[in-house]
């Protein structure tokens, strides 16, 4: 048996962040693990179990977790009906495969997981395998299946805006925001320059990969399969339990450098994606809605307890993830800042100035014009400060020097409503 044959046994027998199944993969490897399962009688050894309980006490495992014994009773039944070879052949007939850790293309976010990682990853679909490798280039949208009209439209704007700039979006694969950013990112065209076979979008599914659950959302995920990529820690003809999605969410955490919560109540399980990312130092952006929607108040209860950064579009989504830029534009797209037409309609000339500058800035007149010394005492600033100052917000056509000082310049217009800047503290002879 090999290693391949083995891990895909593994992912049949044990469940999704079954730690004492993980622990007895880590000091047995994958080939012994599965065949002590399969084929060992009579008590557990004793230095295995030894090995076992210290590995899982080192990382704070629930005492229960500790008897293997218990472990190879709950593993065995399974283990005798697991056909793995079955299951390879399966997967590749439906143009699949499975990967494993330590395979080129294995998820590098993984490693954050530590013994939660799967035993082996499951693929099906026509996008490039590669993809998954880099956390960077994927961002996770989560939230609420009874999504609203609010959530799906903010939804599918993030995700189009992501796509845009050489994102995938990863998701659920589930009724409503699950939905609504994978039909988002499907609908958008690559960006120019970027390999067709790189998916936009990625489904992670609780369940084995031969089938496409949920059923409403079958052609969806067909057309994922056909674009993009499904990806499973499961095999094949593995029933999506509770307590499988709960543990899917791990993965779609771990895979991401960031995760955006769109809409989500209070206790949804889109939650538990946003914490497993938090705790393991990822990423984490939550829409805000109305005070008064059910459907936002899990974004809500994210921003206050500090565990999410308030997003309200793509830009922003980019910031967090600390792409300022796109690294494949699309053909005649928008720039991302215009993604939130109400933030561009606000943007004002001195965006982006830091603080010395701003006080230069708010010290210059309208119309009679001031000496750098008189600036010096209006803005605190010292005559060094003052010179760059001027030299910086002239090369941002925010003021121009006059053959008696310096004043104010508007590039886009003057404001319509503004303080009057032209009384003069100092006198003047």
């Amino acid at each position: 048996m090999n290693e391949t044959t083995a891990r895909a046994g593994l992912t049949r027998i044990i469940e999704p962040n079954d730690l004492t199944g993980a622990a007895l993969v880590a000091i047995l490897g994958a080939v012994e693990a599965y065949k002590l399962i399969r084929e060992h009688t009579g008590p557990t050894p004793a230095r295995t179990q030894q090995q076992v309980a210290d590995l899982l006490d080192a990382h704070g495992a629930a005492r229960s977790s500790l008897r293997l014994d218990a472990g190879l009773d709950r593993w065995r039944a399974r283990a005798s009906v697991a056909n793995p070879q079955a299951d390879l052949q399966l997967m590749s007939n439906l143009g699949g495969g499975i990967l494993l850790p330590g395979d080129e293309n294995w998820p590098r976010g993984f490693d954050a997981l530590g013994l939660a990682a799967p035993h082996a990853l499951w693929y099906r679909g026509k996008g490039a395998i590669d993809t998954l490798r880099e956390p960077n280039t994927l961002v996770a949208i989560v939230g609420s299946r009874d999504a609203t009209e609010y959530g799906r439209t903010i939804t599918a704007e993030l995700a189009s805006g992501l796509v845009r700039r050489g994102i995938c979006i990863v998701s659920g694969g589930a009724y409503g925001i699950d939905a609504k950013a994978h039909e988002a990112a499907l609908a958008e065209e690559p960006p120019a320059g970027e390999a067709t076979t790189r998916p936009s979008t990625i489904a992670v599914m609780a369940g084995g990969l031969d089938r496409f659950y949920p059923a409403g959302n079958e052609d969806l995920l067909y057309q994922v399969h056909r674009e993009g990529l499904l990806i499973s820690e499961v095999a094949p003809g593995s029933t999506p339990t509770r307590w499988r999605f709960l543990q899917r969410n791990r993965l779609i955490a771990a895979l991401c450098s960031l995760t955006i919560v769109s809409e989500a109540r209070w206790r949804s399980g889109a939650l538990s994606t946003a914490h497993h990312a938090a705790e393991m130092g990822r990423e984490v952006g939550a829409v805000p809605g109305s005070i008064y929607s059910a459907n936002s108040a899990g974004c809500h209860r994210l921003i206050r307890e500090g565990a999410a950064t308030l997003i309200t579009d793509a830009a922003e989504a980019l910031e967090l993830l600390g792409k300022t830029h796109a690294p494949h534009p699309a053909k005649d797209s928008p720039p991302i800042g215009e993604v939130n037409a109400a933030k561009a309609e606000d943007a004002r000339e001195y965006d982006g100035l830091d603080v010395q500058d701003l006080l230069l800035l708010d010290a210059l007149p309208i119309r009679s014009p001031r000496t750098v010394d008189e600036l010096a005492i209006l803005a605190g600033l010292g005559i060094g400060s003052i010179l760059g100052g001027l030299s910086r917000l002239a090369a941002k056509g925010l003021t121009e020097s006059k053959p008696d000082g310096w004043i104010r310049r508007y590039p886009t217009g003057k404001p319509k409503q503004r303080m009057r800047q032209d009384s003069d503290p100092l006198p003047r002879e």
